[in-house]
């Protein structure tokens, strides 16, 4: 379920969330690779929150091209 803060933010502000959710992404997989990821599920959780906001994005495009 799409939180509610991320339904208040902006465009620009989805756009910064992705981009630092790629971060984190990327220097998890980096910690799995040398075998520094004690939390393994945490690739999982980055990973929906990414898929979160872009399909919070996707909705708002929709709805702008239907209006």
């Amino acid at each position: 379920m799409i939180s509610s803060d991320l339904i208040e933010s902006s465009e620009k502000e989805l756009q910064e969330k992705i981009d630092q959710l790629s971060k984190e992404l990327f220097e998890l997989r980096m910690q799995k690779s040398i075998g520094q990821l004690g939390q393994s599920h945490m690739l999982k959780q980055v990973k929906k929150e990414i898929a979160r906001v872009k399909t919070l994005i996707n909705r708002r495009k929709k709805e702008e091209v239907a209006s």
